[in-house]
């Protein structure tokens, strides 16, 4: 028996049908966070613990979110943005169920229907209760609050047999969401109450964070041999990559790509043209009618944006401080800013007060009391008889607001929303019915909400000049002759350059600047510089290595790409490392040299060795072994390594560094703080307890062998 017939048998609940978004809230915490166009034959969307995703299966999760998203809310917008995180949040819920669940079968955790049932009416959980709380507000709706705001469980009982079928999948939805999210919780603290520090390492932390060291030095760095002079051959190369391929592990498959660009600049005559352009615009916004403003300043913004802001002299910046001692109707302009020209009309010129304070009684055409729409005329109609009302005292201003008023967010402040000043986000009309009004003054002011009955409680004494200004901007932007001319010679260096070597010889002869993108991952949309990239991103993993690429368009700029390095996860072949490994032979056989002209010196201390190599000596106090830097080297790890573990006043033998070859003398060493174990273990535990649900997650994620092709599909 379900936990919903228990509830039904019991008590009833009405569930916001927001709720959805919740579901992927829940599983992105507990994890951290078209049709098809087939790139191959291959429809596997990805492999997770050795199980194939297949494409169609994939889809037809994505339409089962998105049914429920449109059952739940009729007048969704799926736009690109929330379609991604479906996609997301279906892999997410994947990688849960093969990577997770499994986890918490073998660990013997489970919920029980009395457990969730319980968590779900009796004390509801957070999860429950974010469903019946305003996320505005932050309150309790007011359906399911006790009067002093917080939850009534008894009032959730009237709701259960209202359900209708397609909350009541949402419900059920809620109870596995839950379930899950209990569960994890329960791993979770299994896993945190499993580690323990015990007194000897913490002892160790506190000796190797306290335990300050005075160190004498003296290195020799590799750069005092020039790489040309250093001999290798082939088999030394060879030899170290073999004995060292463990450190050219690659976690993630990425590609390696190197880049020229094509950027489409306006030249001197678009950018006459579009002077031109603005000076006939600015002629007809000098001569339109004022009513005419609005939709003249939207049909000559390039976004078709109505740009009208209020200003004062400190916070307008334009060339012309004549600007502000002008009429109403002037127009200044075009003139140029940045990368735009743009033009200017003062539109009005008032003085208002700095900050006002009003309450509201709104009229909504949206009568949300009765879930039904308003005509213009019975709004004012209804603001007019209650204003009347209002000013004959036959009802009181706040009987009014919490009994008519469609403004859901200001009911329970009595219909204030405290102070505000110009830049307040409130509609124009509203603000104006208090900056421009006096205290005690009550009117009916139309905006696009309805009609809102205002009364003025309060006005600041200090007042100012408030420039209100049509904006109208144009972008210098290069004409489509000069696009189609950038464009034509990217695919023209496309089509002639078709090989490794023929790129790299234009790029140095045209004198091209070469950019280089590395760790690009299959399926990103976003890369450093280029936005947009699947596409890109889809021709990177289809490339072989040296292969170039055709013209990518980036919006002006148009790109042509080289395969550089392909590096699939795993331990990466010699030749995708080979200069890195080169580098380090070149290290090694430095410091061998270096080495045998420490020990050949055959000096009593670290000063004679010094003179004796030309080289000169450092000294340090207060180093400790968790330092990450030595002074004047940088990270220099083995130097503090070799310190911490000499005995006071012996010299080091020679030691190959990350920066050069070194000695080093301990002179002197302190306990300077002493922090209580007992207190150490605690932080200890915390700092694990904190790193664990991450650490435990990627682990298992590791262990799955999680392979992710969605960027070869459209969903």
């Amino acid at each position: 028996m379900s936990v919903l017939e228990s509830i039904r048998k019991r008590t009833g609940l009405l569930v916001g049908l927001t709720g959805l978004a919740l579901l992927i809230f829940i599983l992105e915490a507990l994890l951290g966070s078209g049709r098809s166009i087939f790139v191959s034959e291959d429809r596997t969307v990805g492999e997770i613990a050795g199980e194939k995703i297949d494409y169609i299966e994939f889809q037809k999760l994505i339409d089962q979110q998105i049914q429920s998203i449109m059952q739940m809310n009729p007048n969704a917008n799926i736009d690109e943005n929330m379609k991604k995180n479906i996609i997301e949040n279906v892999w997410t819920q994947l990688v849960n169920e093969k990577v997770i669940q499994s986890q918490y079968q073998k660990a013997g955790i489970n919920i029980g229907e009395e457990e969730l049932f319980y968590l779900m009416l009796i004390e509801p959980h957070q999860m429950i209760l974010q469903q019946l709380t305003d996320q505005k507000t932050g309150k309790i709706y007011e359906g399911f609050a006790n009067p002093d705001g917080s939850l009534d469980t008894r009032k959730l009982q009237m709701w259960v047999n209202q359900m209708n079928p397609d909350q009541e999948r949402f419900w059920k939805s809620m109870e596995k969401a839950l379930s899950d999210y209990r569960k994890a919780e329960k791993y979770s603290t299994l896993i945190k109450k499993s580690l323990y520090t015990p007194t000897f390492w913490a002892e160790i932390i506190n000796k190797e964070s306290n335990n300050k060291m005075s160190v004498t030095y003296a290195m020799k760095k590799y750069d005092a041999i020039k790489d040309a002079d250093v001999k290798y051959t082939e088999e030394d190369i060879e030899k170290y990559y073999k004995e060292h391929k463990y450190e050219f592990f690659n976690p993630a498959t990425s590609r390696v790509v190197e880049y020229v660009t094509f950027e489409a600049i306006p030249t001197e005559e678009d950018v006459k043209a579009i002077e031109k352009e603005m000076q006939e615009i600015a002629k007809k916004f000098k001569e339109i009618d004022p009513k005419e403003d609005s939709s003249f300043i939207a049909d000559n913004n390039e976004n078709g944006e109505v740009i009208i802001n209020n200003f004062t002299k400190t916070t307008l910046i334009v060339p012309d401080s004549s600007f502000f001692d002008a009429n109403v109707g002037y127009v200044y302009g075009p003139f140029k800013e940045g990368n735009y020209f743009k033009i200017y009309k003062l539109l009005a010129k008032q003085e208002v007060a700095d900050s006002a304070r009003v309450r509201h009684i709104l009229i909504g055409l949206n009568d949300v009391r009765n879930n039904k729409q308003r005509t213009k005329e019975r709004a004012k109609a209804i603001a007019d008889s209650l204003l009347t009302l209002i000013k004959a005292k036959k009802v009181s201003f706040d009987t009014l607001v919490k009994t008519v008023s469609d403004d859901p967010g200001s009911i329970d402040k009595g219909g204030d929303y405290g102070w505000f000043n110009e830049n307040t986000g409130f509609v124009e009309p509203f603000k104006k019915a208090g900056l421009l009004g006096k205290k005690g003054d009550i009117s009916v002011v139309e905006t696009q909400f309805g009609y809102h009955i205002i009364e003025v409680l309060d006005v600041s004494k200090n007042k100012h000049v408030s420039y209100r200004v049509g904006q109208i901007y144009r972008e210098i932007a290069p004409s489509s002759e000069t696009i189609n001319k950038y464009y034509s010679e990217a695919a023209s260096f496309a089509g002639k350059y078709n090989t490794a070597e023929a790129f790299d010889k234009a790029v140095e002869e045209l004198k091209l600047s070469k950019r280089i993108l590395e760790n690009i991952h299959e399926g990103d949309n976003y890369l450093p510089g280029l936005e947009n990239a699947k596409e890109f991103s889809r021709w990177v993993y289809k490339a072989q290595k040296g292969e170039v690429s055709p013209v990518f368009d980036f919006g002006r700029k148009y790109i042509v790409a080289k395969l550089t390095h392909i590096k699939d996860k795993g331990i990466l072949p010699l030749d995708e490392v080979r200069e890195e490994v080169i580098a380090r032979v070149i290290r090694d056989k430095k410091a061998e040299k270096m080495i045998e002209e420490f020990k050949s010196a055959k000096a009593n201390d670290i000063s004679e060795l010094a003179n004796k190599l030309n080289i000169s000596t450092q000294k340090q106090d207060n180093l400790v072994f968790n330092s990450f830097n030595v002074f004047g080297i940088g990270r220099e790890d083995a130097l503090i390594g070799t310190a911490y573990a000499l005995p006071l006043n012996k010299l080091s033998s020679p030691k190959k560094g990350e920066n050069g070859v070194f000695v080093v003398i301990k002179t002197g060493e302190k306990m300077e703080t002493n922090v209580d174990v007992k207190t150490l273990k605690q932080q200890n535990n915390q700092m694990m307890a904190g790193r664990s649900e991450y650490e435990v997650y990627n682990a298992l994620k590791e262990k799955a062998n999680i392979e992710d092709h969605r960027g070869r599909f459209d969903f």
